[in-house]
């Protein structure tokens, strides 16, 4: 049996011999010769001779003749394989072959091929790369590089490759619609002019695949993105997040946040318009100085391409200067308070303006109303409530008679600039005060002759209380010469006491008369004194003594007799002494 060029089996001789030796003889019609370069796919086949028939056939390959690997076991005709070159190193090889007769049932002797050298060569990509001007690597999705183009732009990708027989290059995944042709094979232009009227913006990532004669190829990925639309800004963080900064140097923050570019490109830096002049700034903050007032500055993004986003006007306002005190208002405060009295403080700001809810009142007692902490309560102490307005209640102010109410004010502003004002002291004062009632209280004579049978003058008073009061209260009718020196006291000439109640009923008063008897010629100081030892806890102890004034006179029948008629003489001295009383009373004698 042979086998033909076409791969048929010639039978020869159909005489079979058993456990024989074969003698059939293989060849290679078609393989490598000695020292021949193959590469990609390689195609063996097989030529015989002598007798015998093939039923199978074994290709193996070995690199050192030693360790060989199966390649093909063929079982029908056409007796050739196809070899992928590819699947091997690059090298020396060797194939062999041997069939399998079933004439014998024995194998043939193994055939060789020469040693032949596997020389493929993959394509190595060394560029790939657009022409169009672009900002970032494209080397990674991290790294994109971005682009700035009209929907009908074009994008100039090139590229390059080394290998001996470079066939042709494929480009996908490109923006869209449609893909670009092949460059090659035939003509190579190692680039593409893309192109489709409607780009649009977006990432992308094309895609070069290389391919060679030996059925090779290499890919490369670009990664890019298509960006025109401009960035957007929003308001950042002016100072400490307030409408106005207590200082002149106000921090800017939180650009990086306020300003997007959506799925863009990215922030590049943020521009700010102060006084006219446009500065960059690549941070997420920045400080800027203004004075103290109102301004306003401009702000805008510019993306990684150059899209320059809107422009957004921000206000800043600086106000560096603390509110300003202008008193308080204290409800009258007496020991006949029971309860809570209200508390006030004005205040104003011309910049930021009062932040009431940071602002407060404190108060304290103390004994003389001096020093910067109330020595009573020890501390100043929160008023309990926010604002410059509340009350002071005690369940018994009777307990704090001629001490102090200590007040401070502590307002903040809105920029957060403050006032401590200086304490305040607010006393408190009795709220019972006694006095005369001088429309009431009068002396029915002026001028009197002395002595006891016509000196005798009657006073008519009516002490009175301003509120209700339940103790006794004593009081005196004194005398002392007019023209008595300073060692001269007054000399009490009579004594009442007014019972535990006259004084709380309906119009809280007394009503006393009071008999004096003049004893010598010359002017004779009164004085009617209410509670002399001071027992009484009054508000006002300055309107405890009321003053009158009499003269002994020594003129035959002044005032004493009925009927009498003065000469003129007599008339013009009683003027004259009446004159002198008026004046004296408008500066009472000393006590």
């Amino acid at each position: 049996m042979t086998i033909g060029q076409s791969g048929e089996v010639l039978l020869l001789d159909s005489k079979l011999v058993k456990s024989a030796d074969s003698e059939l003889t293989l060849a290679f019609a078609n393989g490598p010769t000695q020292d021949q370069n193959v590469k990609g796919l390689f195609t063996l086949s097989f030529a015989s001779g002598g007798s015998g028939t093939i039923s199978s056939l074994e290709v193996d390959i070995s690199s050192d003749g030693s360790n060989w690997s199966s390649v093909a076991n063929l079982t029908t005709t056409p007796w050739l394989t196809h070899v992928d070159t590819t699947a091997y190193a690059n090298g020396s090889w060797t194939f062999r072959a041997r069939a399998w007769d079933s004439d014998v049932s024995n194998h043939t002797l193994w055939f060789t091929s020469g040693n032949f050298n596997i020389v493929n060569q993959v394509p190595v990509i060394t560029s790939f790369e657009l022409s169009n001007s672009g900002v970032g690597s494209g080397t990674s999705a991290i790294d994109r590089a971005w682009y700035y183009l009209p929907a009908n732009g074009t994008l100039g990708f090139t590229w390059t490759a080394n290998d001996d027989d470079l066939t042709h290059a494929i480009l996908a995944n490109v923006p869209g619609p449609g893909s670009p042709s092949d460059d090659g094979p035939g003509t190579i232009a190692y680039g593409w002019d893309w192109s489709t009227g409607a780009i649009a913006e977006g990432t992308y990532n094309p895609r070069l695949t290389v391919w060679d004669g030996s059925g090779l190829s290499s890919s490369q990925t670009m990664f890019i993105g298509i960006d025109r639309t401009s960035p957007t800004m929003s308001t950042p963080t002016i100072g400490a997040g307030g409408d106005w900064s207590d200082s002149t140097a106000v921090t800017i923050s939180g650009l990086d946040t306020a300003a997007d570019d959506g799925s863009g490109s990215g922030i590049d830096y943020v521009q700010i318009l102060q006084d006219g002049v446009w500065s960059d700034v690549t941070t997420s903050s920045t400080t800027l100085n203004f004075e103290e007032g109102e301004h306003v500055i401009s702000i805008r993004a510019i993306d990684v391409v150059g899209n320059v986003g809107n422009t957004l006007d921000v206000d800043i306002k600086v106000d560096v200067t603390e509110p300003e005190g202008l008193g308080w208002t204290v409800d009258e405060l007496t020991t006949s308070l029971v309860g809570s009295v209200n508390i006030s403080f004005a205040a104003q700001d011309l910049g930021a303006g009062l932040d009431l809810d940071n602002s407060k009142i404190q108060y304290g007692f103390d004994l003389n109303g001096v020093g910067a902490t109330p020595d009573q309560s020890g501390r100043w102490i929160d008023l309990g409530v926010t604002g410059l307005d509340g009350t002071v209640g005690l369940s018994s102010w009777a307990t704090k008679s001629r001490q102090y109410l200590m007040l401070r004010a502590i307002v903040t502003d809105d920029a957060g600039n403050q006032l401590t004002s200086i304490p305040s002291a607010f006393q408190i004062l009795p709220g019972l005060d006694l006095s005369w009632n001088a429309t009431e209280t009068n002396v029915d004579r002026l001028i009197v002759r002395p002595g006891e049978m016509n000196g005798d003058i009657v006073i008519t008073s009516r002490l009175e209380a301003n509120q209700a009061y339940g103790g006794a209260v004593t009081v005196y009718l004194q005398a002392a010469p007019a023209d008595r020196s300073a060692d001269i006291d007054w000399i009490t000439m009579q004594t009442i006491v007014i019972e535990n109640g006259n004084l709380s009923d309906e119009c809280h008063c007394e009503e006393m008369v009071w008999d004096y008897v003049v004893p010598n010629t010359g002017q004779w100081d009164l004085r009617l004194v209410i509670d002399p030892s001071n027992i009484v806890d009054e508000r006002d102890e300055s309107n405890n003594n009321h003053h009158l004034m009499v003269t002994g006179a020594s003129v035959s029948g002044v005032g004493v007799v009925s009927s009498f008629t003065p000469g003129i003489i007599s008339i013009l001295a009683v003027g004259f002494v009446i004159a002198w009383y008026q004046r004296r009373r408008v500066t009472p004698p000393p006590s």
